[in-house]
């Protein structure tokens, strides 16, 4: 079964009243479903932004909209989470050669400064030696 045919299972589960759209509070269900929490005027607010008719529902198109976005949100928080494990201790909001050592022998594996370098000259797109976010970013979704 692909992804679209179990959205359409999901779909049709919580379309309680079978109207072919979500209430926010049938939206509040299928946000649950996936792990979030909604208040009830959250899920209102979400229908109002995410609907695309102006009814005030959800159809089946928005509520992927709405599921896939809360993945990517759910991504991107935890790539800044391991970003920060990588990152110099003092904040500086990059990768640097000496912070990339000192992770990977934390993790068990023995680079040297250069060999640092050379990884980091891989993903570094501006030229400026570090990885900012944005690199690390492009890396992890490409690795």
């Amino acid at each position: 079964m692909d992804k679209e045919q179990q959205y359409k299972r999901v779909f049709t589960h919580l379309d309680k009243n079978g109207d072919g759209k979500l209430s926010p509070t049938e939206l509040q269900v299928c946000i649950a479903k996936i792990g979030e929490e909604l208040s009830l005027e959250e899920a209102e607010t979400v229908a109002e932004m995410m609907d695309s008719d102006g009814d005030g529902l959800l159809s089946f198109e928005d509520m992927v909209k709405v599921v896939e976005g809360a993945n990517e949100v759910e991504k991107v928080n935890d790539l800044k989470m391991a970003f920060k494990m990588y990152e110099e201790v003092e904040g500086c909001g990059c990768i640097t050669p000496k912070s990339l050592r000192r992770m990977l022998s934390r993790l068990g594996e023995s680079r040297t400064v250069d060999e640092c370098e050379l990884m980091i000259a891989k993903f570094d797109l501006d030229g400026n030696g570090v990885v900012d976010f944005n690199e690390f970013h492009d890396m992890m979704v490409c690795a």
